[in-house]
C-alpha cells in the first residue's frame, strides 16, 4: 500500500539510457560548445519581450569533455555507447568515464537540457 502518494522506485541502469536533447547548440572557436537555452517559453513573453531582447537564448559554454558528450548525444546512443566513444576520443585524461558521463548527463537532466528514453 502507498501511503501519502509514495511511489515505488524502479532502479534503471543509468549506462542502458539513452539521452536526447533538448535545446539547440553553436559552436565556438577551439571546439567548444554554446547551448542556446530561450529565455522565455510562454508565447506573450516569446511575441512581446523577445524582439526587443540582444538575444533571444541563455548560453551555456561546455568545456572540452563536455563539448565532447553534447555533440555523441544523438537520441541513439545509449550512455554506455558515449563514454565507450569518449575513452576512443580521449583515452586515459577522461577516467574515471562512467562516473564522469554519468554525473555531467544527470546534471544536464536536472536543469532540464535533456531528457532520457
Amino acid at each position: 500500500m502507498n501511503l501519502f502518494w509514495k511511489k515505488n522506485k524502479e532502479y534503471v541502469n543509468f549506462l542502458d539510457l539513452t539521452p536526447i536533447k533538448e535545446y539547440e547548440h553553436e559552436f565556438l572557436d577551439g571546439g567548444f560548445i554554446n547551448i542556446l537555452i530561450p529565455k522565455f517559453k510562454s508565447r506573450f513573453m516569446v511575441e512581446n519581450i523577445m524582439p526587443r531582447l540582444k538575444s533571444p537564448y541563455i548560453k551555456a559554454k561546455l568545456d572540452e569533455f563536455g563539448s565532447a558528450v553534447w555533440l555523441l548525444i544523438d537520441g541513439y546512443r545509449n550512455v554506455d555507447e558515449i563514454s565507450q566513444k569518449l575513452i576512443e576520443k580521449f583515452g586515459d585524461r577522461i577516467q574515471p568515464v562512467h562516473e564522469r558521463t554519468t554525473r555531467f548527463l544527470s546534471l544536464l537532466h536536472s536543469h532540464k537540457m535533456i531528457k532520457f528514453k
